[in-house]
């Protein structure tokens, strides 16, 4: 009898351990999983400043006939500031698109251009004109750039653009000698004031750099961009020699480049998702 006890006893604690369980089972949370955080961010802001390093292919005066017999020496500009602020959209973790406006500072403008003997007013002339003035750019851009993959937070990416740049010459003038062997006397000087002008161009760029991500928000980028920016065109000229004064035509500067270093900041607007570990509780 005491047997039968004990083994009743037995398969009651037994069936009252497996209900305990179900019931556990039964209000157990289901396993809760959690998609990684995404790499790109939607849309950005970015802002940029830099160094300009400005070249042009050459500079004319339609209405002077010894044009074509000019040679250039040192025609070129100093370096200047430019920044930029633009938006954009960062479409997946590797391709991505922004449109910037970007304004150019005055880069002084120098260089002289000479002629040998035998110009267009005859075999015993001979001509030299030293330049100077300044240039500046407003430039609306639109870009896209291909990121090539992340290594320790480092991205580099390459891009191209085009767009439009409005070109602006300032305080341009002509400071020119001249030496004529048939005439007494054989030297004489000028002096020509261009005015102010301005003239929008297509524009197009390449660029290339290294992105760094400094939080999920924020990514610096030191960048390099080779600009084409088309011409530059003064307003009409006077021109005096110290006998009379001339109405002329305009200088161009024609086919202007730079190769532009920048430092930006692009800032992703849409936060990026956070990790949280499941709440587990002890009851």
């Amino acid at each position: 009898m005491r047997s039968v006890k004990f083994l009743v006893a037995a398969g009651a604690a037994s069936l009252l351990s497996s209900m305990a369980f179900a019931a556990d089972l039964a209000i157990a949370p289901p396993p809760m999983s959690y998609a990684p955080p995404a790499d790109f961010g939607g849309w950005y802001l970015r802002g940029d400043i830099g160094m300009t390093n400005q070249r042009l292919r050459s500079l004319d005066n339609p209405g002077d006939p010894d044009t074509p017999l000019f040679k250039s020496t040192g025609l070129g500009f100093d370096s200047s500031t430019l920044w930029d602020v633009g938006v954009g959209y960062q479409f997946n973790n590797w391709f991505r698109a922004d449109v910037i406006g970007q304004w150019r500072g005055r880069a002084n403008f120098h260089g002289s251009q000479s002629i040998p003997f035998g110009g267009a007013f005859g075999p015993f002339f001979t001509e030299a004109n030293n330049y100077s003035g300044s240039k500046s750019e407003a430039v609306v851009m639109a870009n896209a750039y291909v990121d090539l993959g992340t290594w320790w937070c480092v991205t580099p990416y390459i891009g191209a653009g085009i767009g439009t740049s409005y070109n602006r010459i300032s305080g341009f003038r002509d400071d020119g000698v001249s030496i004529n062997t048939a005439i007494t006397p054989p030297l004489s000087n000028s002096v020509t004031y261009a005015g102010d002008a301005g003239k929008w161009n297509f524009a197009w760029a390449l660029h290339a750099g290294l992105a760094y991500r400094v939080t999920p928000n924020v990514t610096i980028e030191l960048g390099y961009s080779y600009m084409s920016l088309g011409d530059a065109v003064t307003g009409p000229t006077n021109s005096f020699d110290g006998v009379t004064v001339v109405n002329g035509s305009q200088f161009v500067m024609k086919n202007i480049t730079s190769n532009d270093l920048k430092l930006g900041v692009r800032w992703n607007l849409e936060s990026a998702p956070v990790y949280a570990p499941p709440l587990v509780t002890k009851g």
